[in-house]
């Protein structure tokens, strides 16, 4: 079976030596001196500074809400009168139940139908006087309209943070995507292009809540006799940096491979389906190869031919999030819903091949 994605991982010796170090030092968590190498040499790499190495994706984004006063102490939170968030229904679940965990209500705007992030135009129309952020996110590592959304958001004093689960690396106008908003996260899931097993990121804009959230996933310890706020345990442990070190190492054999399959990908299927329409100004990191068919009943049909073969396709995004009750949602979204019903994300990892690829196309009608 081909996976639709499947995990990089390392050289085992280079993965080895980071470890040896562990062991020798006996420093398992806590800031050790891996995870402030991985810290120091992701900044370097990614283009950016404040960045904040947590333990998981969905914490990345419950920690930037509250370090930037969207959700937490201060806000309402009564059944009636709880915050309200805009965001998209076309993403991974984590962007709105993080948001519902912290006591918060999605409020969504439906998406671009070509390039499948959040409709600037819908923001303004979605503000109330209970608005307290803006989560869009850069859906398979297509930047948003950033400029738009943050003209938006100024003018009526929102707090933006960006979901850029998918962007790692992706740069506009050759400056990093990352640096948009008042912060992005960043998920270094076992699957994703960058990984430290489980992990995440959050890049902030100002220092002050880079070292605010500090002392948040730290329990809210200031010092060795100071509590002085409230705090959560989301720290990223010497494990996981010694495989984000090792991965971060190969970053660029594992860069060219994906777009050497994606390259594959898109000469045989542009002119055949519908492909996401990629921000002019934005590279690509080759993270994903999603591909729209013409119905449902088509997609369905696609992924149980491929399956049959050998071949994992994933209905990615489905379903749209406005279908789930538990996100207390009030309104349907109809352009995420028919993206959702008509999309297959198509297999592209390390361990494919050109050759794979080319198989792949040719079981597709």
């Amino acid at each position: 079976m081909i996976p639709v994605a499947s995990p990089y991982l390392p050289n085992r010796e280079r993965l080895e030596r980071y470890i040896d170090g562990i062991y020798d030092r006996r420093w398992l968590t806590n800031n050790g001196p891996l995870l402030e190498e991985l810290t120091a040499r992701l900044e370097d790499y990614l283009g950016v500074d404040n960045l904040l190495l947590v333990s998981n994706g969905t914490l990345a984004l419950q920690v930037a809400y509250r370090a930037l006063g969207i959700t937490g102490l201060g806000t309402t939170s009564t059944a009636n009168d709880r915050p309200e968030v805009i965001t998209t229904p076309f993403t991974f679940v984590a962007t709105s139940s993080s948001l519902v965990w912290e006591g918060a209500k999605p409020r969504f705007v439906d998406i671009d139908p070509d390039t499948w992030c959040m409709d600037p135009e819908g923001i303004r129309a979605a503000i109330t006087s209970r608005t307290r952020g803006i989560v869009p996110v850069h859906v398979f590592g297509n930047g948003c309209d950033v400029d738009a959304i943050d003209e938006v958001a100024a003018e009526h004093g929102i707090k933006v943070v960006y979901d850029g689960a998918h962007a790692f690396g992706v740069q506009k106008r050759g400056r990093s995507l990352l640096l948009s908003g008042d912060a992005t996260t960043l998920s270094f899931h076992a699957t994703k292009l960058f990984h430290t097993i489980e992990g995440g990121a959050i890049i902030f804009r100002r220092r002050e809540d880079l070292l605010r959230a500090r002392r948040m996933i730290g329990f809210g310890i200031k010092s060795a006799t100071e509590i002085d706020l409230l705090g959560i345990n989301a720290k990223m442990n010497e494990f996981q940096a010694a495989m984000g070190l090792s991965v971060l190492d190969e970053i660029e054999t594992n860069l060219s491979k994906r777009e050497s399959i994606w390259d594959v990908y898109s000469s045989g299927l542009k002119h055949c389906y519908q492909l996401q329409a990629w921000h002019p100004d934005c590279s690509r990191n080759y993270a994903y190869f999603p591909v729209l068919f013409d119905s449902e009943e088509q997609a369905i049909t696609v992924q149980a031919e491929l399956l049959a073969k050998g071949y994992q396709a994933r209905r990615y995004f489905y379903p749209s999030l406005d279908t789930l009750d538990f996100l207390v949602h009030d309104q349907s979204m109809p352009r995420s819903r028919d993206v959702a019903s008509r999309i297959l994300c198509l297999p592209i990892h390390y361990d494919m091949d050109r050759e794979t690829a080319q198989q792949i196309i040719a079981c597709i009608p």
